[in-house]
């Protein structure tokens, strides 16, 4: 297995390794060296770090320096696959996947793509017509290769296991309290760690005494956080890391934060209204793209960075209506697919036996 990088690409591996390991299936973990810090619960046999670098703009000398690093890692990934001779290779985009789907290619060994945004990332784009097959986390790609759109199989993305278990719970709307989940995101989370906070703040003081916040915030932000919401009435835990996000996510009334594929994946999944803030920065617009699909379902509200003054408004509009979040939350849950680990643990098995 290939990942690394932000969560995103991280989390549905580890989700699908669980599954496979439950079917008992041996698994190697081909990442960089910062995701291999990260990567000690993964439920793999080794991690191991092949050199990686990236690139953005056309500096001809970084161009080289990161083709020359990538080059040592696909021949330290190819120096692997030669040792542990895998049934399959399977990528989850971000560069840090590129050195072991690049030997694997190189080498003729059967390999896998997932992608889990609405748009294809760069890494997938450029193996996705060399490998064996594409699986993707939603019915529509953008920015994929015509072969790999011919071919490819919709799982939906996996999502770790004590989220999948809260699917098809049902949503009971607010009533007396209200609880709302701010996630940040890994990139670009100081814009919400600070604007969030300050939004809520604002709101009318009978709706803010009635809220119960769990903000998830960069570290720099936590106390600011901590004195906006105090000063505000508002009772709010605030933390750069909660490890019981899927108990926060069931107890939610609604849910904000980027438009990462992880992010709007676990909300249909749980099935809960939220509202979406896309990364403002990325390339390909991935995270609009992700939430443009939710918003068009009648599951999200989306907001653009250029528009956050109107954060206010629109969460007092929401969260007096609580028959509009009920529909929300059903409009979320009918696009879930909790199941989407064991089709692609059962789209692996297919490939491998060929």
């Amino acid at each position: 297995m290939a990942a690394g990088g932000t969560g995103g690409h991280l989390f549905p591996a580890q989700a699908l390794a669980v599954a496979l390991r439950a079917r008992g299936w041996r698994l190697i973990l081909a990442t960089d060296a910062r995701a291999a810090e990260h990567a000690k619960a993964f439920p793999a046999e080794r991690v191991v770090a092949l050199p990686v670098a990236t690139w953005r703009g056309r500096d001809p000398a970084a161009l080289l320096r990161a083709g020359l690093t990538v080059a040592a890692g696909v021949r330290a990934g190819r120096r692997l696959i030669g040792e542990v001779a895998p049934d399959l290779t399977v990528g989850f985009g971000g560069y840090p996947s590129l050195p072991a789907m690049l030997a694997a290619v190189s080498l003729g060994r059967p390999t896998l793509i997932h992608e889990q945004n609405a748009v294809m990332g760069r890494a997938n784009r450029l193996l996705a017509s060399h490998v064996t097959a594409v699986a993707c986390g939603f019915e529509s790609l953008a920015k994929a290769p015509a072969r790999a759109i011919a071919g490819m199989t919709v799982t939906g993305n996996p999502v770790r296991p004590e989220i999948a278990d809260l699917a098809g719970r049902g949503y009971e709307a607010p009533r007396g309290r209200i609880h709302i989940l701010a996630t940040g995101g890994s990139q670009g989370a100081r814009l919400l760690s600070e604007r969030i906070p300050a939004a809520i703040a604002a709101l009318p003081e009978p709706l803010r005494r009635r809220l119960i916040v769990s903000q998830q915030s960069r570290p720099e932000c936590l106390e600011a956080a901590r004195a906006i919401y105090a000063e505000a009435g508002v009772e709010a835990e605030t933390a750069s890391f909660f490890a019981d996000m899927a108990r926060r996510l069931h107890q939610a009334h609604l849910v904000i934060g980027r438009a990462g594929a992880s992010t709007v994946t676990e909300v249909c999944t749980v099935g809960r209204p939220s509202l979406l803030i896309p990364l403002g920065v990325a390339l390909d617009d991935d995270q609009g793209q992700n939430a443009r699909l939710l918003a068009e379902a009648g599951a999200a509200l989306v907001l653009r960075e250029g528009e956050l003054d109107r954060l206010g408004p629109m969460l007092e509009g929401l969260l007096n209506e609580p028959a509009r979040l009920t529909a929300m939350a059903a409009a979320a849950a009918a696009r879930a697919r909790p199941d989407a680990a064991e089709r692609l643990a059962d789209l692996v098995e297919r490939l491998a036996s060929v």
